[in-house]
């Protein structure tokens, strides 16, 4: 796989390098995260979380335009005038997402979340504050128990190093589906089958939706699936899996709470247009969602676990009833404008901690117990 990897990078290389050779640098730092082109005078990138901007700069629109459409042919997806916008992964596994005019205002527009090659486990998460031992213990139980999962948080606030993380907790002998709009998950397991969707070709034909590979997933006997980013009405058939037999799957995103991700995923189900009443869809995803997770990036750059949170059903007033296991607490600013706080229990035992007793996992329920403030 590795020397796959390199062999297409260097093709990769030799065909569209010369195209990006104005960021090259930037391509080669591992310090850097994520590299932003405002048009081809503006170029910013991403440190530990933190936004630069840099003196680099391509020579020209036409250029940066050249660059962009050597991607698209390369990756074999179509950025026309008619289609202006490209959604696509780079043999290293960076993901690239660029707009041309007429839709980019300030020109072509690019923006490159560079591929991790490090590979991160739940200590990695510990060592850099994103959340805590007890935290990480917790998570992993629900793997293990088989708790469906929702990773909530926006751009880049760690989601999908999250879901990287906890998918490589899945036992070794279950059958694991992960289906992406562009593949970026890296989950490491004995038993993994990745799908990634097909867009339009330039002949407007193919397309394959996330929605058609989780419906063609449940007909390849699954144990869990996991959805990449649910962004659409696959929202529903994600939740149905979930409701029927699919315990322990997990997918991400866009919110930033809990209560909105819970809200956002059932207005995601209502777009299927299934005619199922809203009340039946929202008992659906109280079923089906068991816990909640929250990954914010704060505004020092850094990137923390704010909430776990497990989803008890819902109330006579048609509202997701939430109860908070862990959560972040900001206790003050430094004189650097460093966050301090730390992860704390919040008084609520989880609604099944009978599970976690006969597990025969060692977990200590009085973790669950609110946790003096302190900082970190």
């Amino acid at each position: 796989m590795a020397d796959e990897v390199i062999k297409k990078t260097s093709v990769f290389e030799d065909s569209v390098g010369e195209f990006l050779r104005p960021i090259r640098t930037l391509l080669e730092d591992p310090t850097v995260t994520e590299i932003m082109i405002n048009g081809y005078k503006e170029i910013f990138i991403e440190i530990k979380g933190k936004i630069h901007k840099t003196e680099l700069a391509f020579t020209s629109e036409e250029g940066l335009t050249a660059a962009i459409r050597n991607i698209s042919q390369f990756v074999g997806k179509p950025i026309t005038e008619e289609e202006p916008i490209l959604d696509a992964r780079l043999p290293d596994g960076s993901r690239i997402c660029a707009v041309i005019p007429p839709c980019a205002k300030n020109g072509p527009t690019m923006a490159i979340r560079k591929f991790s090659k490090e590979k991160l486990g739940l200590q990695s998460l510990i060592t850099f504050g994103a959340m805590s031992p007890d935290m990480a213990r917790f998570l992993d139980l629900c793997v293990i128990l088989k708790r469906n999962i929702l990773v909530s948080g926006g751009t880049g606030s760690g989601k999908t190093t999250l879901l990287n993380v906890l998918g490589s907790r899945i036992p070794g002998n279950e059958r694991l589906l992960i289906i992406e709009d562009t593949a970026e998950l890296q989950v490491k397991s004995n038993h993994v089958v990745r799908f990634e969707t097909k867009h339009k070709d330039f002949e407007g034909k193919g397309e394959v939706t996330i929605r058609d590979l989780v419906k063609a997933s449940l007909r390849l006997r699954p144990d869990r699936i996991i959805v990449g980013e649910v962004r659409g009405p696959e929202g529903l058939d994600l939740i149905q899996a979930m409701n029927t037999g699919h315990d322990g799957s997990m997918g991400t995103l866009h919110a930033n709470n809990p209560v909105q991700a819970m809200n956002r995923i059932e207005t995601l189900c209502m777009i299927a247009d299934s005619g199922v009443p809203a009340h039946v869809i929202r008992s659906q995803v109280a079923d089906a969602i068991h816990v909640v997770v929250q990954a914010n990036r704060l505004r020092d750059g850094s990137r923390k676990l704010t909430y776990i949170s497990e989803c008890l059903g819902v109330s006579d007033h048609g509202t997701y009833i939430l109860k908070d296991i862990f959560r972040f607490e900001q206790t003050g600013t430094s004189e650097d404008g460093k966050i301090i706080g730390s992860h704390v229990a919040c008084g609520n035992m989880p609604s099944f901690a009978d599970s976690i007793v006969t597990s025969g996992i060692p977990y200590p329920l009085h973790i669950f117990k609110n946790s003096p403030k302190k900082a970190a």
